[in-house]
């Protein structure tokens, strides 16, 4: 069942192919602006998959995804990939301090550089952090580095593949919490992929189901749940 709707993005018959085998099949939904989009399902159903072509990191044989009505095929990766950031599942602290890793997007698209204290602000992190090494820093705070990083670039959009699945219980808890305060307090649209039922329910706004490489569902959080009560089991 898909639930129609006017997206930031949209999902119409997208297919992705890998060794001779559809691995995304046909999916159709869309994404509204300013909210969180999880997308939930069993291990294998696709949701990594899926998130990664929104930014075209993976490309789809079939069918179109669109960012503001516009195919994100006709944009040039650079541009797309400022408009649509993204989040790892394992944090990606790259060689050098905090400060080198929240101006690489903006040096590298020569964006206006950010104010980083703000960053830092927002994300949960000391100002301090600016001039340490990325990699002396937890994997919690790693993390939310990355997520201030992407804001850095000034994106539309951030997916984020599990985001939490690599953290310890408290880590992931703050940064579900920022995850829901990004939504409220920047106005950005945020495509959650998460294992965790529970997780999906209690930040999202909108929730995807998928299954087998298709998406079952599209509708809003609290009516998912809802009609789908056995998920939590």
């Amino acid at each position: 069942m898909y639930q129609s709707m006017s997206g930031k993005i949209e999902a119409e018959g997208v297919t992705v192919s890998a060794q001779g085998k559809d691995i995304i099949k046909e999916v159709t939904t869309s994404i509204p602006e300013k909210e969180i989009f999880t997308i939930v399902g069993p291990s294998g159903a696709g949701k990594s998959t899926f998130l990664r072509t929104i930014n075209r990191l993976i490309d789809f044989r079939e069918g179109d995804i669109r960012l503001d009505g516009r195919s994100i095929r006709e944009y040039e990766p650079v541009e797309l990939r400022k408009r649509v950031g993204m989040v790892f599942q394992i944090p990606l602290a790259f060689q050098g301090t905090v400060e080198d890793n929240l101006l690489m997007g903006p040096r590298l698209t020569g964006s206006a550089e950010p104010d980083l204290d703000e960053l830092l602000d927002m994300v949960g992190l000391a100002r301090g952090f600016v001039k340490r090494k990325a990699s002396e820093l937890s994997v919690g705070e790693q993390q939310r580095m990355c997520i201030a990083r992407a804001i850095a670039n000034g994106p539309e959009v951030i997916l984020m593949d599990e985001p939490t699945a690599s953290l310890d219980r408290e880590s992931a808890r703050k940064v579900e919490e920022l995850i829901m305060r990004l939504s409220q307090e920047v106005d950005l649209t945020l495509v959650v992929v998460t294992h965790n039922m529970e997780q999906g329910m209690r930040i999202g706004d909108w929730t995807m189901l998928m299954k087998e490489g298709r998406a079952v569902t599209t509708m809003k959080t609290d009516e998912f749940f809802e009609m789908y009560p056995g998920v939590l089991s």
